[in-house]
């Protein structure tokens, strides 16, 4: 599957996104407006400018909504999810080339808030993924303590965990400890 740099940048900001709360955990990373900076920063989101309380609960509420796309149970559902979420931040698509990048679409309009630019933006990455037949790509991992989500680019569609190095790898020495520890009796 090929997706321009663009979109993957999108796509490993929304999945960022989402992780700042994990399914089922309390702990927020984005849970005051200085870890908003922080977020907007790692991921060089340009025309951030002041931010508030308010751009915290609206990006919060974009996180909610994004969320709510990787559990869709179905194609349609995702699809209906991420339409409003992109009528919602006033998409004014134009091509831009900053920060040294190459021509690329931003979906947002200028002077968007920081949701705005968020809902946008990785509303469209996301909605190429849709268009693209490739839903199923948007997975939360199988660990059972982790649910993170991830974006599965593998060819043959068949990542399992967020992180092979982390989750993968901790679920398959825990299964061949088992292994072990049943064939030692």
């Amino acid at each position: 599957m090929l997706i321009p740099h663009d979109t993957r940048i999108a796509l490993d900001t929304v999945v960022d996104l989402v992780n700042t709360v994990p399914e089922g955990e309390r702990s927020d990373g984005i849970g005051d407006v200085g870890s908003l900076y922080g977020f907007a920063e790692r991921h060089r989101i340009s025309g951030v400018g002041e931010l508030g309380p308010r751009d915290l609960r609206a990006v919060r509420d974009v996180r909610a909504r994004f969320a709510e796309i990787f559990a869709a149970p179905d194609t349609r559902t995702a699809a209906t999810l991420v339409n409003r979420l992109v009528a919602s931040a006033g998409t004014t698509p134009q091509l831009s080339d900053h920060d040294g990048y190459d021509w690329h679409v931003h979906y947002f309009a200028p002077d968007a808030s920081l949701s705005d630019h968020l809902a946008a933006d990785c509303g469209m990455a996301l909605a190429f993924i849709i268009v693209a037949g490739e839903r199923e790509r948007l997975r939360r991992c199988e660990a059972p303590d982790c649910r993170h989500a991830f974006v599965d680019l593998s060819r043959n569609r068949s990542r399992r965990y967020c992180s092979s190095r982390t989750c993968g790898n901790r679920l398959h020495v825990a299964a061949y400890r088992a292994r072990r520890k049943e064939a030692a009796g």
